[in-house]
């Protein structure tokens, strides 16, 4: 009489058991309908739209809303944007540089440019917090 019960080795046998969860669905859609699917669901995911035109209000939520925290995309935008057209990590590299070799002279000038450049920082920090949800004030 042969065994058909399934073999494991050490290795299998010490993984963490898997959630029961129903194998994913797959459906194949034309470029066009894929992009059509991509407006109408607007920030949505994608699979969250799709089980929302299936099933209405009775859709099961989800453990997570979304994979991305960000709160106001326009902010964030801003940010990118300052960040592409700032040196600011040249500027930053060249400064700690100046301090190690011992050549950056202490003017008043480049205490307004420190200053300027906590600032900008300060800004930044600021709208990057505000783009995730959060308040200027929150976290050290």
């Amino acid at each position: 009489m042969s065994d058909l019960s399934p073999r494991f080795d050490g290795a299998a046998a010490s993984k963490p058991a898997k959630t029961d969860y129903p194998p994913p669905f797959s459906i194949r859609l034309t470029q066009e309908e894929r992009a059509r699917l991509d407006v109408l669901r607007g920030n949505k995911s994608l699979s969250a739209y799709i089980r929302e035109q299936l099933f209405g209000d009775d859709a099961a939520p989800r453990k997570r809303t979304g994979n991305s925290p960000v709160q106001d995309t326009k902010a964030l935008g801003r940010i990118l944007g300052a960040l592409g057209q700032s040196r600011l990590s040249s500027n930053l590299n060249q400064l700690a540089k100046a301090v190690n070799t011992g050549s950056l002279p202490v003017t008043p000038e480049t205490e307004t440019d420190l200053a300027d450049a906590c600032r900008d920082i300060a800004a930044i920090r600021a709208d990057l917090l505000r783009a995730l949800g959060k308040s200027p004030g929150d976290g050290p």
